[in-house]
């Protein structure tokens, strides 16, 4: 079409996804024609308002491997624009080492960040071809950096360059007891990615014998210098790895809605036990399909933790095992969790040569762990299944029709939330996949067509959809227990007490009033500051009490603590009793599940029946919490766009709304009451029923078990073809 033509497309795009989309096009025609005149069309974008179009000159620059674009690109690392620089350093990854550029990118590798981690990747790449460079640069930037932060970063990213002249500085700082600890972890963890060698592995003894935390990153790095173990014995079944880095999780649940442990976190849980088949056992599938006989669910976790599931992991031939990744010493929140990049690969390798036979990889999020996890399963050879989501495309998508996001507050914006990258990312992911899942949604093809570029109409045989799915028998063990409360049998650990004690701090008066709840992350997507102020600042705060269930409130992360303050400013803590506000925190997912079923019910003296559940997500993909909630009778309020559009019935089981619109928020939670508060007309029995028809936990096992076979055969008949050894 000509770079004139396609800069044009990207200028007059009609929406922020179609200019983004546009960008590619771009790319590819300036790889095409990189001549002058192409150079010019760039140069003069580059010194434009619009930041989408700028961006997208950057990124086309380092498509036309010409010298004068290269260097017009390195000069983009001094541009006075923060946005430029970062995607300058992530560009210049496309072609081969400058010099010139060395110095930059090591600077912004001390400063860290997302941009840190760009230029580290970049660094990276080059090291296979300027190894020695990049050596004797970055040892050169550890003379004059004596900030622990900065210098753990760049003896990280010393230990990327695989020439042996890294490996001199390496062993030095790993062994130097001057050093902070948290730049020796750097240095020892490094070791263990190098070839073994004789002296190497005596100074990880050496550093092992020490115990404490350098102790035990040095048995890791013992452990990542071991060549891999045949697995020794043959399976008939199939293992599945999954993942999700920015949570804690484990067999109970017991950190559910803290920090990011979410739904996803829940998912996994329940997914594994019902994927994950004895031997001996029938398969979650209708064919004759391998069974899926073991999963490996991957999350973060402590060094010392780390080191003990490997023993789990190795020794565990069926059923769900559990690996934890050590990520630091305190959570981070999957926000700012990219420069873990380097730390999150070597965990995730080290557990899936543990497992020894890995068959399948499934990757959800377009996040840290799932970029970390795919660039492992291309050296271990598995083949990955991804679940395509258009996020943050739908995220894109709304900003920009209320106005939120602009083109000229564009550059801005992605420096935050990282928007170019992460669109990046999930084509990637989805590109390399073997199979993708897609999640229901209404206008199912359009969506992915239009937001995310995939038309999944070619090779069919290659997408999959599949709803995510709840357990019923923890949702009908909570109800009958809730039945039971009433009655007065209220046993302390079934979380009834927990829940009475916290609606006895009401005024008395709010206490023959029905719940508006809600459950998640406390973060500014699941819009839970958002439901409050809504509630609060309308006549509905007079209808009903509002309980949110989720978060850290000991030790509240960024996120949280945003959250947090903003409710705050809503509802002052001193004024919650008589406003009917309880911020409940975090509580594990059974005892959610039981005040879910609660406040259908009511609670004698503290809560009457007829109580709803809410959703302010600015956007929910499909909604893990609404399902349990209609699973427990509730009638809901969602957002009116992405998977809950697919099951709840507006008007009947439920309420669809703009979410971020307070006003129509608050109209769909009064439209909710009124709806529970009405005569029994069955709807409670038909939300359940909507649920255990079409979303219980089982009914996606089996969905998915037959892709993941599926996958596992194409495989193996791909190395029979290419006459390699199975």
């Amino acid at each position: 079409m000509g770079i004139q033509t396609a800069m044009d497309r990207v200028v007059e795009a009609p929406s922020i996804i179609e200019a983004l989309r546009a960008a590619d096009d771009l790319a590819f025609e300036a790889g095409r024609d990189p001549s002058v005149r192409t150079l010019r069309v760039l140069s003069a974008a580059l010194g434009g308002a619009d930041d989408i179009a700028a961006l997208a000159s950057v990124h086309a620059l380092a498509e036309m491997h010409d010298e004068e674009a290269g260097r017009l690109l390195v000069s983009l690392m001094s541009d006075h624009r923060a946005f430029v620089r970062e995607h300058a350093a992530w560009s210049l990854a496309q072609g081969l080492p400058r010099t010139a550029a060395v110095a930059r990118l090591i600077g912004m590798v001390a400063a860290g960040g997302f941009s840190g981690m760009l230029a580290q990747h970049t660094l990276e790449k080059w090291s296979a071809g300027a190894g020695e460079l990049l050596a004797v640069a970055l040892e050169a930037a550890l003379s004059g950096h004596r900030e622990t932060g900065a210098r753990s970063r760049l003896v990280e990213t010393l230990g990327l360059v695989r020439q042996t002249l890294a490996t001199r500085p390496l062993r030095r700082i790993a062994l130097d007891d001057t050093e902070p600890i948290r730049v020796r972890e750097a240095a020892i963890a490094a070791l263990g990615q190098r070839e073994a060698n004789a002296g190497i592995v005596a100074d990880l003894e050496d550093l092992l014998a020490t115990g404490g935390p350098v102790g035990d990153v040095a048995r890791l790095a013992l452990i990542d210098l071991e060549p891999p173990h045949a697995t020794g014995t043959v399976r008939g079944g199939l293992t599945v790895a999954q993942l999700f880095l920015h949570a804690d999780i484990d067999p109970t649940l017991s950190s559910a809605g803290a920090g990011d442990n979410g739904g996803i976190a829940t998912l996994l849980v329940r997914l594994g036990n019902a994927l994950a088949v004895p031997s001996g056992e029938t398969a979650p599938s209708s064919d004759e399909s391998p069974a899926v006989e073991r999963v490996l669910t991957m999350s973060r976790g402590s060094v010392a933790q780390a080191s003990i599931d490997l023993l789990d992991v190795a020794g565990t031939a069926s059923g769900h095992v559990y690996g934890h990744v050590p990520l630091g010493d305190q959570p981070t929140p999957s926000a700012a969790a990219w420069p873990l990049r380097v730390t999150a690969r070597r965990g995730i390798r080290r557990l899936l040569r543990a497992a020894g036979q890995v068959d399948v990889l499934h990757l959800r999020m377009a996040d840290v762990g799932s970029l970390a996890a795919a660039d492992v399963a291309r050296e271990l050879g598995i083949p990955t299944v991804f679940t395509v989501a258009p996020d943050p495309h739908s995220v894109i998508q709304s900003m920009d029709r209320s106005g939120a996001l602009t083109r000229e507050g564009f550059g801005a914006a992605d420096l935050k939330e990282h928007f170019w990258f992460r669109i990046r990312l999930v084509q990637s992911l989805a590109g390399s996949a073997s199979h993708t899942v897609l999640f229901p949604r209404p206008d199912l093809a359009r969506d992915m067509r239009e937001l995310v570029g995939i038309d999944i109409g070619s090779h069919q045989e290659r997408h999959t959809v599949v709803a995510e799915g709840v357990d019923l028998e923890v949702v009908d063990r909570s109800v009958a227990q809730a039945q039971r409360a009433i009655a007065g049998d209220m046993p302390a650990q079934d979380g009834f007490a927990d829940l009475a004690a916290l609606l006895d701090q009401l005024d008395p008066a709010r206490r023959e009033l029905p719940l508006i709840v809600s459950v998640g992350r406390l973060h500014r997507v699941k819009g839970m500051a958002t439901l409050v102020e809504s509630w609060a600042g309308s006549p509905l705060s007079e209808r009903a009490n509002l309980l949110v269930i989720g978060g850290d409130l000991d030790a509240p992360s960024l996120d949280e603590r945003e959250q947090l303050d903003l409710i705050e400013a809503a509802v002052p803590t001193p004024e919650r009793a008589a406003r009917g506000l309880v911020i409940a925190g975090h509580r594990p997912n059974d005892v959610t599940a039981r005040w879910l079923a609660a406040t259908r019910f009511g609670m004698p003296g503290r809560a009457a029946p007829g109580g709803v559940y809410a959703c302010a997500s600015i956007k929910e993909e499909f909604g893990i919490a609404l399902l349990e909630a209609m699973a427990t009778g509730l009638v809901v309020v969602a957002p009116d766009g992405g998977g809950p559009a697919t099951y709840v019935d507006h008007g009947d089981t439920g309420f669809l709304a703009a979410t971020w619109d307070r006003e129509r928020l608050v109209e769909a939670m009064t439209a909710a009451l009124d709806r529970a508060g009405g005569a029994d007309d069955g709807v409670a029995e038909r939300a359940r029923e909507v649920v255990s028809s079409r979303f219980t936990i089982q009914a996606m096992a089996r969905a998915l078990a037959p892709v993941y076979s599926t996958v596992a055969s194409m495989e193996e008949e791909l190395m029979r073809a290419a006459g390699l050894p199975a």
